[in-house]
């Protein structure tokens, strides 16, 4: 299961807007499959974290260096499997970690804007403000046909959207045989 290509384990990018479980569901993902975790926000520069933190967007030249050691990371475990997290917002975000690391694929958790809002109304000594979360939405371009990847409803516990981004993995390798 969640096998790249033939190339033994593949490596997984949890992506979504901010509130939808990305950590939770990545370790618990990455724990499933038996491969590591890493934390898409440890890859941000400290200026990066500071400017979310007082609640301003990042901009796309923020963004192309973290981008950029996340394509590193997920390249260095391919063959190898992981699970890496990150907002992954938009396609050409996508596109460059993609171009370092081909094999990654994208597992983009989505739900109702009111339970999100009530997950990060509960979360506590985050940087990411909740006053971001509008931004974000209308920054989202979700998962396209021709990209390699899922979408899971964030509805439920951790443990049922982990089965369910499980599932959908294993779907996605199904397919992907047959072709």
């Amino acid at each position: 299961m969640a096998q790249g290509s033939g190339h033994g384990p593949r490596v997984v990018a949890v992506m979504g807007v901010t509130g939808t479980g990305k950590t939770t569901i990545g370790v618990l993902l990455a724990a499933r499959l038996g491969v590591p975790y890493a934390e898409g926000d440890d890859f941000h520069a400290p200026a990066a974290v500071a400017k979310m933190s007082s609640g301003v967007p990042l901009t796309d030249a923020d963004r192309e260096p973290w981008l950029d050691r996340i394509g590193a990371w997920a390249r260095g475990r391919a063959g190898l499997g992981g699970v890496i997290s990150g907002s992954a917002l938009h396609r050409a975000y996508r596109d460059r970690v993609r171009a370092a690391a081909p094999g990654i694929v994208f597992a983009h958790l989505t739900g109702d804007r009111g339970l999100i809002e009530e997950r990060l109304a509960r979360r506590q000594g985050h940087f990411m403000r909740r006053e971001l979360l509008d931004s974000q939405l209308a920054e989202l371009q979700p998962l396209e046909p021709d990209e390699a990847g899922v979408t899971v409803d964030v509805s439920g516990t951790p443990e049922e959207i982990t089965d369910r981004v499980v599932d959908a993995l294993r779907d996605l390798d199904r397919s992907a045989a047959t072709r």
